[in-house]
């Protein structure tokens, strides 16, 4: 079997140019430039696709037969090239039969150069040339014919497939990009899979749902954000001279500040004065002068002065901590439907949003009878973000199950750092002992972190304990009638 991409290479056609040319025909599109304008984001997503596209048309390429009659013809002249004339000439009559027998474009030009050749049924040597000339560019433009039909199948179905992810995107963009770029480059990836127009109607009903609860949306930024930075200080650090300019207490005559007993005339009391013009006080007044016991006016104010002290010498180093992915554990049990199940959907849209805009995986796990698991970031996340969206809460809740499962996943390869976040009211069973010391482990040897994130103010406080951080958002109607009178 011949493919296509051999006779092209045989026959020196430049598939690359041809490729080339359909991938400008299709990003020239005017539906495309429009869309592009609106989403410039998305543009840059689209972009990064264009080596896939090439290396695709090229497998097509590579993996498409030639047809039969085209890769028997190329045989036969690829046997006819090495002939020299005298060879060639003897076997030319059973060559044209076989070009007509098998209605070969290249037969009735073939028959027309041996009938004009002289002497009859013979070749000179440049006729011989032109011959072989001719025949190959026949084949080439077979080929090229060939090349092209699967070009233009390529660019229908390619056509096809980007117009359903542009829709797709264009509903999806506002929702979970807002123009972030790695946001777009992700959500663009998620739309390989195909899906019904009415498919991500979901997703749109929980976005404006999230809208309307600023104060959710708001919770979930502040889990989302980076871990604190680590200060880390050099340890055996040589000392250094240290400058500060301090202000200190002095006895500059800036103001009075009080009487005080010394031996300074030019600030002596007048009642002092007095007493040296009486002689027979005047041997007190010189007793007192020497012990400094002189009643004077204290005159006293403030000096700014370089302070130098040695400490060591430091250096901070902020070592900011990675963003890890989400496990998101959302509990299903019937005290979850309703406005609940409404708040607990919307906030993993949220989660989702960032995890794309930051380039993180967010799995979710369902957990009431059993753990069902969706990783909404996977490459048919949004598949899996609209089956998640349509489930129901109507179960019981096992938050032990929930939780062992959870200590699994962290404990594999990719998931090591990443945050567990539990959506419940947590009104439940109580935790057994050696789960809850297994999740100690995990906060102090990995470092990993367990958010609550909690929907009832009637939660079991011994359950809660074992959380880094409790997040609270009450569902209650005096909460919810709150909120609305204060946004």
């Amino acid at each position: 079997m011949i493919s296509l991409d051999t006779l092209s290479t045989f026959l020196a056609i430049s598939e690359n140019a041809m490729i080339d040319e359909l991938i400008l025909a299709l990003l020239t599109n005017p539906q495309l430039a429009v869309f592009f304008e609106k989403y410039p984001a998305l543009k840059k997503a689209l972009m990064q696709d264009l080596p896939r596209w090439r290396s695709e048309i090229l497998e097509q390429l590579k993996t498409s037969p030639a047809p039969d009659d085209l890769a028997d013809e190329f045989t036969l002249f690829q046997q006819c090239q090495p002939l020299s004339r005298p060879a060639f000439c003897h076997r030319l009559e059973e060559i044209l039969q076989y070009l007509e027998q098998h209605h070969s474009p290249f037969a009735k030009e073939a028959r027309e150069r041996v009938a004009n050749a002289f002497p009859a049924d013979s070749l000179t040597e440049p006729q011989h040339i032109l011959f072989l000339q001719r025949w190959r560019l026949s084949l080439s433009l077979q080929t090229l014919s060939l090349n092209q039909q699967l070009f233009d199948e390529e660019r229908e179905k390619l056509l096809a497939e980007l117009q359903q992810r542009l829709m797709m995107s264009g509903q999806l963009a506002q929702i979970l990009s807002d123009n972030n770029e790695v946001a777009a480059s992700r959500l663009w990836d998620l739309t390989k899979n195909p899906l019904q127009s009415g498919d991500y109607q979901l997703l749109v009903e929980y976005s404006d749902f999230l809208a309307q609860q600023p104060t959710l949306q708001k919770l979930a930024e502040q889990l989302g954000r980076s871990r604190e930075a680590k200060v880390v200080l050099s340890e055996d650090a040589p000392m250094e001279a240290f400058h500060q300019w301090v202000r200190e207490p002095s006895n500059v005559p800036e103001g009075v500040n009080g009487l005080h007993q010394s031996d300074d005339i030019l600030r002596l009391l007048p009642t002092e004065l007095a007493t040296l013009g009486i002689s027979e006080l005047e041997m007190e007044f010189y007793r007192r002068l020497v012990e400094k016991r002189l009643l004077t006016y204290r005159l006293q104010g403030e000096a700014w002065h370089d302070k130098v002290t040695l400490r060591p010498v430091t250096h901070h180093h902020y070592d900011q901590q990675p963003r890890g992915p989400f496990i998101v554990c959302v509990d299903t049990s019937g005290s979850m439907g309703g406005f609940n199940e409404r708040c607990a959907k919307a906030f993993c849209l949220a989660l989702l949003k960032m995890a794309l805009a930051d380039n993180r995986r967010c799995y979710i796990m369902l957990f009431a009878h059993e753990v069902i698991g969706y990783e909404l970031t996977a490459d048919d996340g949004i598949a899996q973000a609209i089956r998640f969206l349509s489930q129901r809460f109507r179960g019981g809740t096992d938050l032990p199950a929930c939780l062992d499962a959870v200590l699994t996943t962290l404990s594999t390869p990719g998931w090591n750092d990443a945050d567990a976040v539990i959506i419940s009211d947590f009104i439940a069973q109580r935790i057994p002992e050696e789960l809850q010391k297994s999740i100690k482990r995990h906060q102090s040897q990995q470092q990993q972190r367990f958010h609550a994130v909690a929907l009832s103010d009637h939660g079991k406080p011994g359950i809660m304990r074992i959380f880094d951080h409790i997040w609270r958002f009450d569902t209650g109607l005096r909460s919810r009638l709150r909120r609305r009178l204060r946004h």
